[in-house]
């Protein structure tokens, strides 16, 4: 499916993209290593958690960890190698990097090629993003750039001075995470987010890497604690791509955030036009799209969006599929997200129930028994969130009080639900 460049909806796909955090592997994994299961169960299982800067208020399952500064984090595999596994290590070309934010923000986005050398078909099965600096590093998705875009990655990365590219939103080449996707499924191997560590899936699943194939890293650099230089590395895992693995695709499901400020705070960023040219400032003028589009995407009234703590977006499912894990993300704001699968009829499924939301752990919720979804069946995901932890939130102690949408940086946010499936 081909988005036009004029469809109010085009611009919704690359902050979903961005969002996303990590994906596949998905992602965001967490603590202690699990079992890795029968074979055919297919579901990922979680490494050792990469530590983090971040620190929450109570009420979002505070978490205060040290931090990693001048060297990269080391840290052994979570799960031995299997048979036929292999792992390949992936370092900033151009070695570290400073981040810096345009139009004097607080976030950078920076995209990076990297290539993998891959003279065969692979499945990834696994991932483990080192980040350097986690005082910056807020998350990091790879996207695959399939041989066909691969010309298309390495002019962009030629033509903007220093190593890689800025990136807010996807990678910005089609195919490869920017706007010419489908919302339905996302060419992204890999991601980090704070509570990640190594994540491996779990038998006969792999995520699938064409011969000639390189990556994107896209790297969120949030510089409210500096802007100290970043050598953030990747290791896969990889398979042959003649293995007998299914391969995982993914499904995301997006909603609206119209959180306006508490009735006891005031500013200009109160009002809702104003933060939205602010943010547009900050992270460029496709977010002022993004957010009518959403709109659009889930019955909202772009003149007139519905504002509130809660808001929902139903998607029907492309295929039919086997749900095997799913994910969620927001910001710092949020309070808790659920993915369902037919609310209201009596066939409803609750996929994700994350009551209590910490940003400081990301991980996928593998399925206990995998679900079965039928083509056109509806997904929803609901999100809450709470202006009122801006003044509990160290991270967000000196922000101005604003009307809150979806948006790129830390102090904006995000409704995202992350489906990893098969197809059956």
């Amino acid at each position: 499916m081909v988005w036009g460049r004029d469809d109010p909806l085009t611009a919704v796909r690359r902050p979903v993209a961005a969002a996303v955090l990590a994906v596949a592997g998905l992602l965001l994994s967490g603590c202690a290593a699990e079992p890795t299961g029968s074979p055919g169960s297919a579901l990922p299982v979680r490494g050792s958690a990469a530590p983090s800067s971040h620190t929450h208020s109570p009420g979002t399952a505070p978490h205060s960890h040290a931090t990693t500064a001048s060297t990269p984090v080391v840290r052994a595999a979570a799960v031995p190698l299997r048979r036929g596994e292999r792992m390949a290590t992936l370092r900033l070309p151009g070695g570290p990097y400073r981040p810096s934010a345009p139009a004097g923000g607080t976030d950078d986005y920076r995209c990076f090629l990297v290539d993998p050398g891959l003279d065969a078909d692979a499945f990834v099965t696994g991932s483990d993003v080192l980040p350097d600096n986690a005082e910056v590093v807020h998350h990091a998705i790879l996207f695959t750039v399939p041989p066909s875009q691969v010309p298309a990655a390495e002019q962009q990365d030629a033509a903007t001075p220093g190593e890689g590219w800025t990136c807010f939103g996807g990678t910005g080449l089609p195919g490869a995470g920017g706007a010419d996707d489908s919302l339905n499924s996302a060419p992204w191997l890999a991601g980090w987010a704070p509570g990640s560590g190594e994540t491996v899936l779990r038998a006969r699943t792999g995520k699938w890497l064409e011969a000639g194939s390189q990556i994107v890293l896209q790297l969120h650099y949030n510089l409210r604690a500096g802007a100290a230089p970043d050598d953030t590395a990747v290791r896969l895992r990889l398979m042959p791509g003649t293995a007998d693995l299914r391969r995982l695709e993914t499904m995301l499901l997006v909603a609206p955030v119209e959180l306006p400020c508490t009735a006891e705070e005031t500013g200009p960023l109160c009002d809702r036009t104003r933060s939205l040219l602010d943010l547009a400032s900050r992270v460029g003028s496709d977010a002022g799209r993004t957010v009518s589009g959403l709109q659009l995407l889930c019955g909202g009234d772009i003149a007139a969006p519905r504002a509130g703590s809660t808001q929902s977006c139903d998607r029907r499912a492309p295929a039919d599929m086997v749900v095997r894990s799913v994910a969620g993300h927001m910001h710092l704001l949020g309070r808790s997200i659920s993915v369902d699968l037919e609310p209201g009829t009596s066939d409803e499924q609750r996929l994700l129930d994350r009551t209590v939301w910490n940003f400081d752990d990301q991980s996928a919720t593998p399925l206990a028994r995998p679900v079965r979804v039928q083509r056109g069946d509806t997904l929803r995901v609901t999100c809450t969130h709470d202006a009122a932890l801006r003044s509990m939130v160290p991270e967000l102690a000196d922000v101005e009080p604003r009307y809150v949408t979806w948006g790129e940086g830390t102090t904006d946010e995000m409704c995202l639900g992350i489906v990893l499936y098969t197809r059956t």
